[in-house]
């Protein structure tokens, strides 16, 4: 099984990176291939409308300039993906919301190509806004017919500074839980994957 995590933040040393990394490791501990690709602070365009991918169906956006149609095959080949954004005027990052936008699009636009995915928002905050930007992003999971697990709580952790997070026991605990989660839903998942409804 395979999870791919993508990091919104800009910071090097990010909370976001740091709750990414506990939600990944109860799955590197059973054996998941993982991945973790980072947009923050590097160019990806928001869409454009220009409606390609619903003409041509090639699983790809028009725009090229950015990472985007990588970072989107990645996300084809994941059985699981995780969302990972820093909290910025209670909402995702820009890079986050182009993100979504174009992928729920181009997926849309194929056939519902990211249906039965498991798909999970990972939420780092100072202190408001987190619960608006953790459903952007499961906005964008429903809308494309994935499914979303549960866990103990918000998937959000606290901090301002760089690193902060690592003190938040509870936001911590529920990221190893949210782990778990994914790959308790991934072992149930995994024999009907690809016979989901589009």
């Amino acid at each position: 099984m395979f999870a791919l995590a993508i990091n919104a933040s800009p910071r090097t040393n990010s909370n976001t990176g740091i709750l990414i990394g506990r939600v990944l490791q109860p799955l590197k501990d059973v054996g998941w291939e993982t991945e973790v690709i980072k947009i923050g602070a590097k160019p990806m365009s928001g869409c454009i409308a220009c409606m390609q991918c619903r003409k041509l169906k090639n699983n790809r956006c028009a725009i090229t300039k950015d990472a985007f149609n990588d970072i989107y095959a990645r996300m084809l080949e994941a059985d699981a993906i995780i969302l990972g954004t820093p909290t910025y005027f209670t909402d995702v990052t820009a890079e986050m919301k182009a993100l979504i936008d174009r992928s729920g699009y181009v997926s849309g636009s194929n056939d519902g190509a990211l249906a039965g995915k498991i798909g999970t928002a990972v939420i780092a905050v100072r202190r408001g806004g987190a619960t608006h930007a953790f459903d952007t992003i499961n906005h964008m999971f429903l809308k494309s017919n994935m499914v979303v697990p549960g866990s103990r709580y918000w998937n959000m952790g606290y901090g301002l500074l760089e690193g902060d997070v690592s003190v938040d026991a509870e936001g911590l605990a529920n990221m190893t839980n949210l782990g778990e989660m994914i790959n308790w839903l991934g072992g149930c998942l995994k024999p009907v994957m690809g016979s989901v409804p589009k």
